[in-house]
């Protein structure tokens, strides 16, 4: 008699965990045999289960991050540098505990931004404020706020995550704005928050995509002196795939002729 209104006031209450599990317990024919702490137990446990799922999935919605990325779906098998051991060691995240910063370099098509948005989904997972971002684009978007009197509260925003990353770091040389605002970003971070770098140029060649030596020296040292390195190499993962599909299609009208 009192289920119907239960339930309404557990909606209403945005119990939804515990709506949906005392609907189930409804269900179940052995309901009636367990205690009442039990099944109060297992209505808090789904209720805090629901929980952390929509709170898992407003961090991943707020990261925005490229691509849809998981350390369990990594190929360590391509021969590229990629040392499993120390993946697996970024993977827990005790680095953005730490205040780390990470740096992914390596050519084309290496696998540096799905790395990155693993290592990123990683960090959501685990609880941690993400934001992904490709750096021109982010530039872009700073002197765009700084025309709409935005400047500042999108840098208190960007100081604040727990965890940045930067993709297709250093892709072309860099105005005296876009200098000071990378200048900024990694200052407000530096020492509190990690920031994960993407990039396709090597770190001994980012002074001259950087190209003011006095900002160069003070970016950098924020960003690399507790940064963890990780450096691809080897031929373009895109390749691997193309070669692969083209030769399953091959197989695939070989055997259809056969038949």
């Amino acid at each position: 008699m009192l289920s119907h209104p239960t339930l309404e006031k557990l909606s209403a209450l945005r119990l939804y965990g515990m709506l949906h599990g005392l609907q189930d317990q409804q269900k179940m024919p052995d309901a009636a045999e367990m205690s009442f702490e039990e099944r109060l137990g297992l209505l808090v446990d789904r209720e805090a289960a629901d929980r952390d799922s929509r709170r898992l999935a407003q961090r991943l919605k707020v990261a925005r991050l490229r691509q849809n990325a998981a350390i369990e779906d990594i190929d360590f098998r391509h021969p590229r540098g990629l040392d499993r051991g120390m993946l697996l060691g970024l993977a827990s995240c005790d680095w953005i505990k730490s205040r780390d910063n990470c740096v992914i370099t390596g050519p084309t098509g290496a696998g540096k931004s799905y790395i990155a948005c693993a290592l990123a989904n990683r960090a959501c997972r685990e609880g941690y404020s993400v934001l992904y971002a490709r750096t021109g684009r982010l530039l872009q978007d700073l002197q765009v706020a700084r025309a709409e009197d935005a400047y500042a509260r999108r840098l208190r925003a960007l100081a604040r995550v727990d965890l940045l990353v930067l993709d297709d770091w250093a892709m072309a040389p860099l105005s005296d704005p876009q200098r000071r605002d990378l200048f900024e970003i990694l200052d407000d971070r530096y020492d509190r928050h990690s920031t994960l770098v993407a990039a396709q140029i090597p770190i001994e060649h980012w002074h001259a995509s950087i190209g003011d030596p006095t900002l160069a020296d003070a970016m950098l040292d924020r960003l690399l002196h507790n940064a963890h390195k990780v450096t691809l190499k080897g031929d373009s993962m895109r390749k691997k795939r193309g070669v692969a599909t083209i030769s399953d299609n091959i197989t695939l009208r070989n055997e259809t002729a056969e038949h």
